[in-house]
């Protein structure tokens, strides 16, 4: 059975108060004392303690991947090799403190992530230290902010960074409209992609995907196809531009497709665009047709032999077929994406017609590309919505008849489920594959990181 012995002084053999009891304050030893711990007994800060109990406990440099933190400590982390994951505890008291420094000045190279089962800065997302030669001092405040930054160097204007995340994209802009009276297809929109090493248009390699920082807002524009033409000396539509934008990042934008050039006509020739629109026929020659835009798509047809039929508009996969005598150009061809989970072909060009009997009509090009029409008691063939593919070119229509229209862009955004906001607006459709969440947007919006 233990016995307790009450005093209220407790002195040394110099006379000295080693414990005195005043007023409820206990003051341990006497300035300029020594206070001696026998071997095997611990004296532990158990949360209200100040002065020489609060100091923080160093731990060995950590070079591991991983790190589950403990209150009290600070931890030199060597990021030489490896970034690392920081778990923070995931049960805390107010005014408990963890330190970090960057043992070897290379966050900024393979970063800290911070994780906790708590609220970081008021919020459940994970946060990074991505400052060579940083040191922070994480504080619990209370279940609301839970862990947050209460002092660093280093550290720039927030010591804590949001934690970014990879969003890949797909950007195709409005097609163009075909031309009229032996006119040229539209040329396709142009086509920009990151996924999965896929091409963009015209050739060009797959581009980087976008790094999102949580709320931020990102805008989302859909350009418009461009429209059609009936028999008035006017041009056909050039298709409109598509493209993501936001604070922090390069604005994607892609071009609108170039519009399908009319008979004979030399003010109104096919145009340039993300993909080129088809030249039309013409007399003594028929026309070239325009140029593309470098990694959107490919240029429209010329047309090499007959003064009275058109060539295909350029595809984001291939180049407008040329015309010869009697024989229409095609459309080029799209490129398949397969960024919502399965492959769709979008971005095709423009079909075209003759004039030349026994008269006959192209096709557009894979992925949406509108066909060529010589019926001339019917509108042209308008390309397909939401693929930025070409209008089909038509032969001398009647008004009301116009030729096909060019068909409406697409924006595609790719991103891990984990991170999904869940913010938009304009009513895109959501879907998933695998991990990722897919935001299809037919129509202009936004999406909050």
């Amino acid at each position: 059975m233990s016995s307790i012995i009450k005093v209220d002084t407790i002195q040394d053999q110099d006379g000295n108060n080693i414990i005195n009891e005043n007023a409820d304050n206990i003051t341990i030893g006497a300035s300029g004392d020594t206070i001696t711990i026998p071997s095997g007994a611990t004296l532990a800060n158990n949360g209200t303690a100040t002065g020489f109990f609060e100091g923080i406990a160093w731990q060995s440099v950590v070079t591991a991947s991983t790190l589950t933190t403990v209150a009290g400590r600070g931890y030199p982390i060597n990021t030489t090799s490896n970034a690392c994951t920081v778990t923070l505890p995931s049960s805390a008291s107010t005014g408990d403190q963890i330190q970090i420094v960057d043992y070897a000045g290379t966050f900024a190279t393979n970063n800290i992530t911070l994780t906790s089962s708590l609220n970081i800065e008021g919020g459940t997302l994970n946060k990074i230290l991505t400052t060579n030669r940083e040191g922070v001092t994480i504080t619990y405040v209370d279940a609301t902010q839970g862990w947050v930054a209460t002092s660093g160097v280093n550290s720039g204007d927030q010591a804590l960074d949001p934690i970014q995340y990879s969003a890949d994209f797909l950007v195709i802009a409005g097609g163009g409209g075909g031309g009229y009276d032996q006119g040229g297809g539209g040329g396709a929109g142009g086509y920009r992609a990151s996924y999965n090493n896929e091409t963009s248009g015209g050739g060009g390699s797959s581009e980087t995907a976008l790094n999102f920082n949580p709320g931020i807002v990102y805008t989302v524009t859909v350009g418009a196809g461009g429209t059609g033409i009936n028999g008035v000396p006017n041009p056909a539509g050039e298709g409109s531009d598509s493209s993501i934008s936001g604070s922090d990042i390069t604005t994607i934008t892609s071009i609108g497709g170039g519009r399908g050039g009319n008979y004979n006509t030399p003010s109104f020739p096919a145009s340039t665009g993300g993909s080129g629109g088809g030249g039309q026929g013409g007399s003594p020659a028929g026309y070239a047709g325009a140029a593309g835009t470098a990694n959107q798509g490919f240029a429209g047809g010329s047309a090499t032999g007959s003064v009275s039929t058109g060539t295909g508009g350029g595809g984001a996969g291939a180049v407008g077929v040329n015309s010869s005598t009697g024989t229409p150009g095609a459309g080029g061809n799209g490129v398949a994406s397969t960024i919502t989970g399965s492959s769709v072909t979008r971005g095709g060009g423009g079909g075209s017609m003759t004039a030349v009997t026994p008269y006959g009509a192209s096709s557009g090009g894979t992925g949406g590309g509108g066909d060529g029409s010589i019926n001339t008691g019917a509108n042209g063939n308008p390309g397909t919505a939401n693929t930025g593919g070409g209008g089909g070119g038509i032969w001398n229509p009647p008004s009301p008849y116009i030729s096909g229209s060019g068909g409406s862009g697409v924006v595609i955004l790719r991103v891990p489920t984990t991170r999904y906001s869940g913010t938009t607006t304009g009513s895109p459709t959501v879907t998933t594959d695998g991990t990722d969440t897919i935001m299809t947007f037919n129509s202009s919006g936004s999406y909050t990181g």
